[in-house]
């Protein structure tokens, strides 16, 4: 796969390129610009309002409404008058600082987040866009199909009564066809723009090479994998037990494509995400297909090795499934919104002028006398991680019992669905701008700084543990 694009260097329908880009600097506001912001702040100490604390807050847009999260008042008010999301460094902060997306908006909201439209294109390239990605994702799937015909029916244990039937049903009623939940403009007047859109999407798809005997390998584990999705959510409830066959299309089409990844277990509970959330085949698979391309390495081996290396304790299964068990499941979703909003990292604007304070406070304790660089911001060290380390120092007494590895485990099983997402969010923050601080710290003190030379930080993320 190549870096920003899609798989074989083919740029992806809209130029995907442009959903990955800023817009711009950040808006940064006085504290006259944002009223009530001592009256919020009295009310976070006493432990009501929103949980981040460190940040900046951004104006809310006029008229904009109250409520968790991005509110379904204040969205429209990010865009401009041609349906451009114009304040997109507002979007992600928004997201980030009011703890998610409203429901009501999620749906349309994750399409932004996650770069399926580009916050650059129009109401009226949207719905060509749309268009685009409806039929590249269905030949798509229909290649695999065909070469792969005794694959297109889920195998089932007989056991699982439930699910065998499912999947009989689904393959009879022609589902396997279908797209679920996928609404296009096929009018007549669309008709010769779909010709050569269908032109385009068979020659992308003709030019892919799929390795048979692989993809055979990935739709045996995630055959084994999609009956372990969490079956209790409502969505999978009853007749929703179908949406399991629509979740193992999307996973086998992805690996179809996409061999440098194909399949991981862990995968099929975070496209469940998107399928629950969207609710459409088509716009579940592209929103989960660019954040996978994003985050692509993380599913190595090597790459979640490095990342749990970072902390001295096992969290690789919270990295992986982006904290799906350790919350609430609505809480999950939050967290996960969150997380991809990317707001808060050690290269964002925040952290930098975090670290330029305290340098600055520094400096003049110092009388100028001492004025080393800043080293390389370690960008192993996401937001995530300090999500994990947050959760361990909430935990830390219980921690320390643990005696061995059995223990540690069951230390790790015993946390799902206990903790609560707001605390551990503001500890988490905290935690954050502590690294920043004590960087700098290290700096002025000498430990991490020589005649020109830029290492990473030698505070550790480990050391928040002593």
């Amino acid at each position: 796969m190549d870096a920003g694009g899609s798989p074989s260097g083919d740029p992806s329908p809209g130029s995907p390129e442009s959903s990955r880009r800023g817009l711009g600097t950040e808006e940064r506001e006085t504290p006259e610009e944002r009223p009530g912001l001592r009256e919020r702040g009295q009310a976070v100490a006493a432990g009501e309002g929103r949980w981040l604390r460190g940040c900046m807050e951004p104006p809310a847009p006029e008229g904009g409404g109250g409520g968790p999260g991005l509110s379904a008042d204040t969205f429209p008010l990010l865009f401009d008058s041609d349906g451009r999301l114009v304040r997109e460094s507002q979007f992600r902060k928004l997201i980030f600082k009011e703890g998610g997306v409203d429901p009501s908006i999620r749906k349309d909201v994750w399409k932004f987040l996650f770069g399926m439209y580009p916050c650059t294109s129009t109401t009226r390239e949207r719905k060509t866009l749309a268009l685009e990605l409806y039929v590249r994702y269905k030949m798509m799937k229909c290649r695999w199909q065909a070469l792969m015909p005794s694959s297109r029916r889920m195998r089932v244990d007989e056991t699982d009564t439930e699910l065998h039937e499912a999947a009989f049903t689904y393959q009879q009623t022609g589902g396997a066809c279908n797209l679920k939940g996928q609404e296009v403009d096929l009018s007549e007047e669309k008709s010769e723009q779909m010709t050569f859109i269908e032109l385009q999407a068979k020659v992308y798809v003709d030019r892919q090479r799929i390795n048979v005997h692989e993809l055979h390998e990935a739709i045996r584990i995630i055959d084994k994998d999609v009956p372990r999705t969490e079956r209790v959510l409502d969505y999978y409830q009853n007749e929703g037990v179908i949406n399991l066959m629509v979740l193992r299309d999307i996973l086998i089409t992805f690996a179809a494509f996409h061999p440098d990844v194909s399949y991981a277990q862990g995968m099929n509970d975070l496209v469940s995400r998107f399928l629950e959330v969207l609710d459409s085949e088509v716009d579940a698979y592209w929103c989960s297909t660019f954040y996978f391309e994003k985050m692509s390495f993380d599913f190595k081996e090597e790459g979640l090795i490095r990342k749990i290396n970072c902390l001295p304790f096992p969290v690789g299964r919270w990295l992986l499934l982006g904290f799906q068990r350790e919350f609430e499941h609505s809480d999950a979703i939050r967290l996960f919104e969150i997380l991809s909003s990317h707001h808060l990292e050690l290269n964002s604007l925040e952290a930098e002028s975090a670290r330029h304070s305290e340098r600055m406070t520094h400096f003049q304790r110092e009388e100028g006398k001492i004025r080393p660089e800043l080293p390389s911001t370690n960008n192993d060290y996401t937001f995530e991680l300090f999500i994990c380390a947050a959760i361990l120092l909430e935990k830390k007494q219980l921690l320390l019992k643990c005696a061995d590895e059995v223990e540690l485990i069951q230390f790790t099983n015993g946390l799902q669905g206990a903790l609560n997402l707001d605390r551990v969010l503001e500890r988490a923050e905290q935690a954050f701008f502590n690294y920043c601080n004590k960087s700098v710290m290290d700096c002025f003190k000498k430990l991490c700084t020589e005649p020109k030379k830029k290492g990473f930080f030698s505070f550790k993320l480990m050391d928040l543990f002593s």
